[in-house]
């Protein structure tokens, strides 16, 4: 087997939009750390897969669609063996729209941010890509792989509160002060965590890093949550950066973000918490350096990829919902500014704009394509998955997998907002009502993506 990596900056110009924040404009006013495009490129006999790992919050499928083009045409990958993947970072732009449907009506100049992206960045993104890609390609070199896996707690958090009337709420960090009784609102979090570090290394015969994967899964929004505008890469860029100081700049190492629907990066019931993402990538970079001793590398040449598209049911928007939705819509056909905020549109906008788009997509399709991609590197699975599942399908995945390490990647391809458990919906809360699909899906999801999994080690033990 042969292996590569390389990087190519994308950190944005000042004033490029950045995403995460609903119905909020966003002009980046500083940088705290840059954004990068991290390619990492496998081959054996003949054939060749990519992992490309994106610091943005989201890329739409048309912007998959033109790097996976051109890496075929440009490198000789096929397309289904690319596998573009945003860490969902909150603190950097989107490369392309996602917040309303295509077919929505078009809104101001100046309130386009509403739609979700910044289209000039896209496109310098998108090129960044390619790049690293080429790059990466460039420096294959022989190589022995190896995989391991840890437990690191306390560094993620189920993010849904069940509050007293069995509904639930999104906890925020908070002040001693604030509650001296501690979050007596919330009774319990309403689902688990996933704490494995997960980590594939490609070594070459001078014993030095080429390659690495990294794996964990928290929704990067340490420098969100603080005030300001600045780009980040936050958790898997400070956590990229704590392995490269040590195995110096050539590794690249490439962070592959897991299933976080669900997950955020503060704990529900500690006062006086603050939020730090370089604080999280120490910590995660000191356990991976115990993963990485204890490793043994061996020759490996199994590679493989296979796709499978899922037709998965658009949910039916309440009919009292959508009446109210189309009606504020009519009224307000422009995007209306809150009165106090001049960078902020009027959340109701926003509620109205999103339940009318999905019903716009339904009327399009009463089903959505949904892509799910199985890599295998030696006997290591990877599991790509649009959107943002919670973690309860993730861990469903790993623990059915005949591989000797599995690791689902989320945000891949293109967006398709939450994919909650069946159980969720019933609760409501952010992550259901920013759902596009309906009960049962991530289900769906879970035993195709298992199903495929088996396919390809079968197929290849069976040569």
């Amino acid at each position: 087997m042969k292996a590569g990596a390389a990087t190519a900056d994308i950190t944005p110009k000042p004033g490029t939009h950045l995403a995460g924040s609903v119905g909020s404009y966003r002009p980046a006013q500083s940088a705290l750390d840059p954004l990068y495009a991290r390619a990492a490129v496998f081959e054996s006999d003949g054939r060749k897969l990519c992992f490309l790992s994106l610091d943005v919050t989201i890329i739409a499928k048309e912007y998959t669609n033109r790097i996976r083009d051109e890496a075929a045409r440009r490198h000789g990958f096929e397309r289904e063996a690319v596998m573009v993947h945003a860490t969902q970072t909150h603190s950097a732009p989107s490369i392309g729209h996602f917040m309303v449907d295509q077919d929505f009506p078009p809104v101001p100049a100046d309130r386009e941010f509403v739609r979700g992206g910044d289209l000039a960045y896209a496109d310098f993104a998108v090129e960044q890509a390619i790049e690293a890609i080429g790059r990466a390609c460039a420096r294959l070199e022989p190589v022995r792989i190896a995989t391991g896996s840890g437990a690191r707690d306390g560094l993620a958090f189920n993010r849904r509160g069940v509050m007293r009337d069995g509904k639930v709420g999104m906890p925020w960090f908070y002040s001693s002060l604030q509650h001296p009784l501690g979050r007596t609102d919330y009774r319990h979090l309403e689902g688990p965590t996933d704490p494995e570090v997960g980590i594939l290394c490609a070594r070459n015969g001078d014993m030095r890093m080429t390659a690495m994967l990294l794996h964990h899964t928290c929704h990067p929004v340490n420098v969100y949550a603080q005030p300001g505008a600045a780009v980040s890469a936050d958790w898997p860029g400070a956590w990229a950066d704590a392995l490269q100081a040590v195995y110096g700049t050539a590794c690249a190492p490439l962070v592959l973000n897991g299933c976080c629907g669900n997950i955020n990066p503060w704990p529900a019931f500690e006062p006086d918490f603050h939020p730090d993402h370089r604080r999280m990538g120490r910590a995660l970079g000191g356990i991976s350096e115990k993963i990485i001793r204890a490793m043994t590398f061996s020759e490996e040449s199994a590679l493989d990829w296979k796709v499978r598209i899922v037709r998965l049911p658009v949910r039916q928007v309440d009919e009292r919902e959508l009446r109210e939705a189309e009606a504020y819509l009519a009224k307000n056909p422009d995007p209306p500014w809150l009165k106090d905020n001049p960078r902020c549109v009027d959340g109701a906008w926003n509620r109205a704009a999103w339940l009318w788009s999905i019903e716009l997509m339904r009327r399009r399709s009463p089903q959505m394509e949904y892509e799910i991609q199985v890599f295998r590197v030696g006997n290591a699975a990877f599991v790509g998955l649009p959107g943002e599942p919670f973690v309860e399908g993730q861990l469903a995945i790993k623990i059915a997998s005949p591989a000797s390490w599995t690791c689902v990647v989320h945000c891949t391809t293109q967006y398709v907002a939450y994919l909650p458990t069946r159980e969720a919906y019933a609760r409501g809360g952010h992550e259901v009502f920013f759902c596009k699909v309906a009960p049962g899906s991530l289900e769906m999801v879970v035993d195709a993506a298992t199903g495929l999994l088996r396919e390809v080690f079968i197929r290849d033990a069976s040569g």
